[in-house]
């Protein structure tokens, strides 16, 4: 079947390039480097076979932190029928932001953290006013990249996650040099207005990234 032209500004465009942001996170994000969509200039769709949809992006992504944008183009891949299975991204053209340095802050924050004693632990980030004290905003944004790897998994087309709070993290004592961490993640879904509940355990230090050891849907609140 031909492509076809999307409205960028439309619910089809969006929710792809939504992913792609989900996808840079898991890939690079951390508590200084964390991407966000800024624009969608051109969007198309085109069925692949019976095998699922492919879009193909124009978009300027963020980086957060520092604001920075850059341009680029990417190919978002949605399988359909069978087990659902993350969808499959490539990003074209993404090189400035790769660029920014981070290293010394990460290293700093790895430190200062791998012998703290007592051990962190926080909850509501942020808090239901929307305020967070400005030193646990790594910590905001460190859940938001370990959070990405549930979002990659659970988006379809139907789909437009978020994460909304840290409900509760929890510093564990350090492994193999890794900063540990057990926290509970609150998702929103855009398109069902659902906000749900996932325990997530994950590690992180400077040379390794963000490294997801177990993550666990939470059963529904009723009320």
């Amino acid at each position: 079947m031909a492509k076809r032209q999307l409205n960028p500004n439309y619910y089809e465009a969006r929710r792809a390039a939504q992913v792609v942001f989900i996808y840079l996170n898991t890939r690079y994000g951390s508590p200084y480097k964390l991407f966000g969509l800024q624009t969608v200039y051109s969007a198309t769709v085109e069925e692949v076979g019976d095998s699922g949809r492919k879009y193909q992006l124009k978009l300027s992504v963020q980086e957060i932190p520092t604001d920075a944008t850059e341009k680029c183009s990417a190919e978002v891949f949605f399988q359909r029928g069978g087990k659902q299975s993350p969808p499959q991204v490539q990003v074209l053209g993404l090189k400035e932001l790769l660029k920014i340095k981070t290293k010394a802050k990460e290293e700093a924050l790895y430190q200062k953290y791998k012998a703290k004693d007592p051990l962190l632990s926080v909850q509501y980030l942020p808090d239901s006013q929307g305020n967070m004290d400005p030193d646990m905003e790594p910590f905001w944004y460190l859940c938001i990249a370990a959070s990405s790897f549930i979002m990659l998994s659970e988006s379809t087309e139907n789909t437009l996650y978020n994460m909304a709070q840290v409900a509760s993290l929890t510093q564990l004592p350090t492994e193999n040099n890794q900063l540990k961490f057990d926290s509970l993640i609150l998702l929103h879904d855009i398109v069902s207005q659902e906000i749900p509940r996932w325990k997530l355990l994950f590690t992180w230090s400077p040379a390794e990234g963000v490294k997801v050891l177990q993550m666990e849907q939470q059963p529904r609140r009723n009320g």
